[in-house]
């Protein structure tokens, strides 16, 4: 039974897809023993992880797309696929929270909204970098912007991220 127990372990390293089929066929086999738990319990773990993971991303977006149109917005026709970013994940958003709505109250924690803004501030330096903004990025900063020249804090609250319009 050990040996079975390791080799399972083993497997999870080198061939993830039969790791699950083993252990699939082991559960409904009422097989407990030779279960691999330790694994399971980690992916089963990393399966409700990814909902909150994707939640981050997507209000990431949304910060950056707000903080970009708030202060970058350079001509009145500039900003258009900003808002359909915002739209987009919000529509996601409002899919993952009807499917899983306890994903909503852990979007609404202070960390996960402050990990969302900074992820936002990266994709917000890079996209300074990209070629075509090189002159924005001397026009608003006088060089590259850095973490530094953004809040540390998030300045947005999860009810902005979810209805905040400064559009309308």
């Amino acid at each position: 039974m050990e040996q079975k127990i390791q080799s399972l372990k083993e497997l999870y390293e080198k061939d993830f897809y039969l790791w699950v089929q083993e252990n699939l066929k082991l559960l409904k086999n009422k097989e407990y023993d030779l279960v691999d738990w330790e694994n399971l319990l980690e992916e089963i773990r990393c399966m409700g992880e990814w909902y909150v993971d994707r939640v981050v991303d997507l209000m990431a977006d949304i910060l950056e797309n707000l903080y970009r149109w708030e202060n970058f917005r350079y001509r009145e026709y500039v900003g258009h696929s900003w808002v359909k970013s915002i739209n987009n994940a919000r529509n996601e958003f409002e899919g993952i929270f009807k499917r899983h709505p306890s994903v909503k109250v852990k979007a609404q924690e202070r960390e996960n909204i402050q990990s969302a803004w900074e992820l936002a501030v990266y994709r917000l330096i890079n996209w300074f970098k990209e070629p075509q903004n090189h002159d924005l990025a001397k026009k608003y900063f006088g060089r590259f912007p850095t973490e530094k020249d953004f809040p540390k804090e998030c300045p947005y609250t999860f009810q902005q991220v979810m209805e905040y319009e400064p559009w309308v």
